[in-house]
């Protein structure tokens, strides 16, 4: 099942620049907000993203951040942890020190009273030999052809990346994808999106032209039709997005505003023949945090109790 119609969405309570990731996230700003107007900017983002998701009929389990101690990225759920249709969940190890305090055991057992969980394999003992693999972030799934794809990064370890997946049964496929400055992509989620029959990708990123081919014709093999991004829409989140999908079957497309004003009319097209694109204003949140709309998601693909 490669789309989910149950997420996990943490709502944060001290939302705020994070200065350990920016070492290697070059898509995260410092505006000239007062702390107040960005916490407020936050709050309503985060509420309308919510409020829009659930109209259009995906239901959401909302956790509530705590406020001690500080996790200024504790909205970003899916870099700790995914939950798997066999009933397994991951817990990941993190790159930086101030975002492992958001793995949090009481969320598992709460989801517990609704949802079956069978295994946790808890890989996050990696951050004491400083390796890391953060989630859905690292890691691109596709499930319905059992194959993980990852753009290698200080935050994404080869050799964990293709352990998990050969736990999981994936083929594993790694790159290396870099910005034009050279800056290596900090997470193969901000230029990849893998739907059921269409992905999303920044090819232009993978400068080593065997491993595109290998990344292109495995994304064909598998019948997606590959809608290209270049470096500019990248940048503006074009890349990180998620389908979805309510309990009518209808599927969305879920991106941030800001990508979806950086598609042009023909990426549109492409990508309604398989999905309604769902854009949402999260300005601020994906400026101050280098994270978007699909970073803000943790897909629960447990079976319902």
């Amino acid at each position: 099942m490669q789309t989910a119609s149950n997420i996990l969405l943490v709502k944060p309570a001290r939302f705020s620049y994070n200065e350990e990731t920016a070492l290697s996230n070059s898509f995260q700003q410092k505006l000239s907000l007062a702390d107040e107007e960005i916490e407020k900017n936050v709050r309503k983002e985060f509420e309308n993203f919510v409020d829009t998701l659930q109209s259009k009929g995906i239901e959401i389990t909302l956790v509530e951040d705590t406020a001690y101690p500080h996790k200024p990225d504790a909205i970003f759920p899916n870099n700790w942890v995914s939950f798997h249709e066999d009933g397994i969940v991951i817990f990941y190890p993190m790159c930086a020190p101030n975002r492992r305090t958001e793995r949090r055991l009481e969320v598992i057992d709460d989801l517990k009273n609704n949802f079956l969980i069978k295994e946790i394999i808890d890989f996050s003992f990696y951050e004491n030999e400083n390796r890391f693999l953060e989630g859905t972030g690292s890691i691109c799934f596709d499930h319905d052809h059992k194959i993980g794809y990852a753009c290698l990064s200080p935050r994404t370890d080869e050799d964990l990346f293709i352990k998990l997946c050969k736990r999981l049964n994936y083929e594993p496929i790694h790159f290396n994808a870099f910005d034009n400055k050279g800056n290596r992509i900090y997470h193969t989620n901000v230029m990849m999106c893998i739907g059921e029959k269409f992905a999303v990708i920044c090819l232009e990123a993978v400068k080593d032209e065997d491993e595109k081919e290998i990344v292109k014709n495995s994304l064909l093999q598998t019948g997606h039709e590959i809608i290209e991004i270049n470096m500019n829409q990248m940048f503006q989140f074009a890349g990180n997005c998620l389908t979805l999908k309510n309990s009518n079957d209808q599927n969305f497309l879920v991106l941030s505003q800001s990508a979806f004003d950086a598609l042009d009319e023909q990426q549109k097209l492409s990508i309604n023949q398989y999905v309604e694109l769902l854009p949402l204003g999260i300005k601020t949140i994906e400026s101050i945090a280098g994270g978007s709309a699909r970073c803000m998601i943790a897909e629960i693909f447990l079976q319902k109790m």
